[in-house]
């Protein structure tokens, strides 16, 4: 609480503070296009090139910023950054951009230009001071000019054939990081436990019971496909990403292709229960279907056809197991 009431509002600073934290501003821009240039570098050495550029920009603008400062208030510039700043434009740490997709990156950077800019010209709107309002004004011009920059260094860099390979490339991450692990997932949690579930319902036919069986099977079973997931490959030579993505991916989906047909046995009637349960394991398996298609490219009926097979199979194991 002290340091959020020691944060001090932009239209109470005076014209060096302003100029203080536009250098500082500057500067935290041009690191978090640098960081988004190294990090992309080696796949996509394309977009790496147009973050280069855009923190080349950065740089040139705040060191117009710092003559502005040594013509005016001399060469000792106020340490001042935006997080001192209660309304003042935000921008996440650069650590915590480093699992940011490569379409989200560029739309980030776009809104960074833009925010500043907008930012800008409110505050400018907020002064009766011309000098002060002047300044904000042509910060607000450089913070365009940088968005004409960075389309002009991605007409540059980006072309028709380079775009293309580079989406194309992000997609296949896409699908290898988040895709393949949670489809994996949420096949094994809605065909695995199909068999306990629902030979539990036709053994006790009691809903809780069944309910308390789907649940540990459903939890258990994504806990175990998760670790299995991150601990088979560190991404390092298969290129499939973050083992700690793909753990989190197939568990959860593992965890929620289970749960899908246990939570209708909170249905204290059991015919009932078991009714919205069957309907629940159809949506499944045709959500399962559609995914496959969607992004493995798989023939939709093949897949349907597949899943609803094994699904069936492992059906007809539970409920004959059950009943007998």
């Amino acid at each position: 609480m002290r340091l959020f009431s020691q944060r001090r509002r932009f239209r109470d600073l005076s014209e060096q503070e302003v100029l203080a934290l536009a250098i500082s501003s500057e500067e935290d821009d041009g690191r978090v296009y640098r960081s988004f240039a190294e990090r992309l570098r080696s796949d996509y050495p394309d977009t790496a090139a147009v973050f280069d550029g855009m923190a080349s920009e950065e740089d040139e603008h705040r060191q117009a910023l710092i003559d502005m400062h040594q013509a005016r208030f001399g060469d000792t510039i106020p340490l001042i950054r935006r997080e001192y700043i209660s309304d003042f434009i935000t921008r996440k740490p650069v650590w915590l951009t480093a699992s940011l997709s490569l379409e989200t990156m560029r739309s980030v950077a776009n809104t960074m230009e833009q925010d500043a800019e907008r930012f800008y010209l409110a505050a400018a709107k907020l002064t009766s001071d011309a000098p002060t309002r002047k300044l904000l004004g042509d910060l607000a011009a450089a913070e365009a000019n940088h968005q004409i920059a960075a389309d002009t260094l991605e007409e540059t860099h980006l072309t028709d054939d380079a775009k293309a390979t580079e989406e194309e490339k992000a997609k296949r991450q896409f699908i290898l990081t988040w895709v393949q692990p949670g489809l994996a997932g949420l096949m094994d949690g809605s065909v695995s436990t199909l068999a306990p579930i629902f030979a539990t319902a036709f053994a006790t036919q009691d809903t809780w019971t069944t309910f308390l069986v789907g649940l540990a099977a459903s939890v258990g079973a994504g806990i175990s496909m998760g670790f299995t997931e991150a601990a088979s490959d560190d991404g390092t030579i298969s290129g499939r990403g973050s083992p700690i993505k793909r753990g989190f991916a197939a568990g959860i989906m593992t965890t929620v292709g289970g749960l899908g047909h246990a939570l209708p046995y909170l249905i204290p009637d059991f015919w009932t229960a078991t009714v919205t349960a069957f309907v629940v394991v159809f949506l499944e398996l045709w959500a399962i279907a559609w995914i496959q298609n969607r992004y493995m490219e798989t023939p939709f009926f093949r897949a349907a056809f597949q899943v609803v097979v094994g699904g069936a199979l492992v059906f007809a194991a539970g409920v004959l197991i059950g009943s007998g």
